[in-house]
């Protein structure tokens, strides 16, 4: 019998991995398939030359954005006391629960021309527009911004965590040895940090490189952009396919930089000691400065926008709130929390089956199963749209044969291909925290449960389920959110006349409706709130 459901769990995980990777198959297919030559030469002549140099100074940008800003925050709370810094300890990560494309809209509607900043600058010191220069919001300047202030995060919550760890022997060495503050931050801290940081920022720029929305409405020209283009525009899928291949590419050629990066080098606690200490107190101008650098990118980054929206969302209204407002959250919801049941479900499967294998092919598939959420949300609307439209086509065609009617799209004409495209996007993001917690549960309670006469099944129910019930939530949790924010998938894929409340925001804001749209972008942050207060209290809760 224990061979029986062995290989029934690992035949799961099996066809869970080959579901995963037929996007990124499909794309790839495609790159040298014929019938694109007049649409590829044209975009290699015209703009794609503009993709590849947008993408690449993006990356940049972005990257030495949220180095400087994560790594400089997490430094200051994890090894200092100035004043707020208990707040500033969880704080810091609310910019994670705003999009970065309303991120853009709200500046947007801040900073332009008749914007409230530039309308206050003129009233105030009586200048006209021929007065005063002012920096255009709607640039690739301005894109590489907004990522920075919202992703900044992923660096920040890493980075942190390795100074604490590291903090006391590494550095209590340091000091002995003579070494300051700032010595002891390049020479030990930091080098020891580098798996973190680098972590963060892969993170960080696997998010840039998925965006579609902020890049579109700045005008910002990249490979989401023309993957958009070519599918709706130009109607070339084989086009589409092609510049997600390339996009697929950079997504490679980042994490193999990150792995490459580090070479031989390791990096590992050898003191034994490991608690946390005490944060050297700041006073005067250092005390000040820091509690400043520590408010830029919460308030940049969350309050500010948080302000705005609720300003705009108050006084200027949404036209179509009420009943065309609840239908959207409806939309969303509904797609949220079967993508969340389902992957949670999945996980749950992957990771139990894993544990019982004890083998390399279960925990390969696993890792072939979390590489999705590295795969952008564009690259894999295009390589799901490919085959199951395809796999459509020939249901309708056996449907018409048997019984004499047309049923129509059964899977595109549903929401049935998005929920798939969310599972293979964020399958990951519920695998890891399944996994990570059921790996915490000590392997003799599985042997108990059977010297008991439980078998597999009944121990699954009734010695891990309960308690993996916290982690179990935590994972639709963070599975909701994301698809509450997925912007290129949905796009690409949702049903004819099926909005969601980011396609809401995204559709009012291009047409310019930033009131209109502050309704809808509201309800996503508030969504998107609910994780992070659950890991700010992990993290307030850290240090002690």
């Amino acid at each position: 019998m224990k061979t029986v459901r062995f290989n029934s769990l690992l035949a799961i995980s099996a066809t869970v991995a080959a579901l995963v990777g037929l996007p990124v198959a499909s794309v790839l297919a495609n790159i040298f398939s014929g019938g694109t030559g007049d649409t590829w030469a044209h975009l290699a002549a015209t703009v794609l030359p503009e993709y590849v140099s947008n993408t690449l100074w993006l990356c940049l940008g972005v990257g030495c954005g949220v180095i400087v800003l994560g790594v400089a925050t997490a430094w200051l709370t994890a090894m200092h006391d100035f004043p707020g810094r208990r707040f500033f300890e969880w704080g810091l990560v609310l910019p994670l629960a705003v999009p970065a494309y309303v991120l853009a809209y709200v500046y947007t509607d801040f900073l332009q021309f008749v914007g409230p900043l530039q309308t206050w600058l003129r009233d105030t010191f009586g200048w006209s527009k021929a007065d005063y220069w002012f920096p255009d919001v709607r640039s690739l300047g301005g894109a590489v911004t907004m990522f920075v202030f919202v992703l900044y995060p992923y660096v920040y919550m890493l980075a942190r965590t390795a100074f604490i760890e590291r903090a006391s022997g590494m550095l209590e060495a340091a000091r002995t040895l003579g070494q300051g503050a700032w010595r002891s931050f390049f020479r030990v801290s930091l080098p020891l940090a580098r798996p973190a940081v680098a972590a963060g920022a892969t993170l960080a720029l696997m998010e840039t490189l998925a965006d579609y929305g902020t890049v579109s409405y700045f005008g910002v020209q990249t490979f989401t952009t023309g993957i958009y283009r070519a599918w709706f525009s130009l109607g070339d899928r084989i086009a589409a396919a092609q510049l997600a291949a390339a996009l697929l590419g950079f997504v490679v050629l980042l994490l193999a930089l990150e792995r490459f990066s580090r070479g031989r080098a390791r990096f590992h606690n050898t003191t034994g000691r490991n608690r946390p200490m005490a944060g050297r107190r700041l006073r005067g101008w250092h005390a000040a400065a820091a509690t400043l650098v520590c408010a830029l990118p919460l308030c940049v980054g969350f309050l500010l926008p948080a302000g705005l929206l609720l300003r705009l969302a108050l006084l200027e209204g949404d036209a179509q709130f009420g009943e065309r407002f609840i239908g959207l959250a409806r939309n969303s919801f509904v797609l949220a929390g079967l993508t969340a049941c389902i992957a949670v479900g999945l996980a749950l499967l992957l990771a139990y089956g894993a544990r019982l294998s004890k083998g390399v092919p279960a925990r390969a598939l696993n890792r072939l199963v979390g590489l999705g959420y590295a795969v952008p949300g564009s690259v894999i609307a295009v390589g799901v749209l490919i085959p199951v439209t395809r796999l459509d086509n020939w249901l309708a065609g056996q449907w018409q044969l048997w019984f004499g009617s047309n049923p129509g799209l059964l899977l595109t004409g549903g929401i049935a291909a998005l929920v798939y495209a969310y599972l293979v996007r964020f399958l990951a993001v519920a695998l890891q925290s399944v996994g990570s917690s059921l790996s915490k549960i000590t392997p003799s309670m599985d042997d108990a449960a059977r010297s008991l006469g439980l078998g597999q099944g009944e121990t699954l129910r009734r010695v891990h389920l309960p308690m993996l019930r916290g982690s179990l939530f935590t994972a639709a949790l963070l599975v909701f959110v994301d698809v509450m924010k997925e912007l290129p998938a949905t796009l690409v894929m949702r049903p004819f006349n099926f909005d969601t409340l980011a396609t809401q925001a995204y559709t009012l804001a291009s047409d310019e409706r930033l009131a209109e749209a502050s309704t809808a972008a509201l309800a996503i942050v508030a969504v998107g709130l609910l994780p992070l207060m659950a890991l700010s209290r992990q993290i307030a809760r850290s240090r002690r």
